[in-house]
């Protein structure tokens, strides 16, 4: 029992959607970036305030600069996507205003749903004719299953960041084993040549 309910509250937390809001200044533009994996739905809502003589555009694109959403003189609206691959992607509010206007600043609003967040439970269930239960556990069942992505998403990071680790260790060990050598080889043909220019100058035996 208590598991399930540690379930439910985790549920909660995840599949609530972002909702970020802030305030634009005029001539700037704002961007937001988030890593997600790859083949994972994305919808957004934003809605700017009106302002006299301003534009906002709006720009969805990845870290290659692929744009995948674009709208222009922007008020209220909705994009989608389908990630192709894990990769970072940004969301771009940019204010433009007119040389001739004082510009002031404009409200942003703006909400997030990937993943499990986008499906519509409800209309799924009444498709196949689910119980309210039946809903509930097979909601859960995609949330468990990406949650198991990400932490299995994790672990391949994980240990490519500790091959990384020991492959760098390894060349910082061989890079200071080599300059090691190179002093003591160095040392001595200092050695031998000051003693070859002592003898020749007869300064030694």
């Amino acid at each position: 029992m208590n598991l399930w309910c540690k379930l439910c509250v985790l549920s909660l937390f995840l599949v609530s959607a972002e909702c970020i809001m802030w305030t634009l200044k005029p001539n700037t533009q704002k961007c937001l970036k988030e890593e997600l994996q790859g083949n994972v739905p994305v919808i957004g809502e934003f809605e700017v305030s009106e302002a006299m003589g301003q534009k906002v555009d709006c720009v969805v694109r990845d870290s290659k600069g692929h744009i995948l959403y674009q709208r222009d003189d922007i008020n209220k609206g909705k994009f989608t996507f389908n990630t192709e691959s894990y990769d970072t992607y940004e969301i771009c509010f940019i204010s433009r205003v007119s040389q001739n206007v004082r510009g002031i600043g404009q409200d942003v609003s703006l909400r997030t749903k990937h993943g499990v967040e986008t499906k519509n439970y409800e209309v799924l269930g009444e498709a196949a004719q689910l119980k309210p239960i039946e809903k509930e556990l097979k909601r859960l069942e995609d949330l468990s299953n990406e949650i198991v992505q990400d932490f299995a998403l994790m672990r391949k990071r994980e240990e490519e960041m500790r091959d990384t680790n020991e492959s760098t260790n390894s060349r910082v060990l061989y890079f200071s084993v080599f300059s090691m050598c190179c002093l003591l080889g160095l040392a001595t043909w200092q050695v031998l040549y000051l003693r070859r220019y002592f003898k020749a100058k007869k300064l030694i035996e």
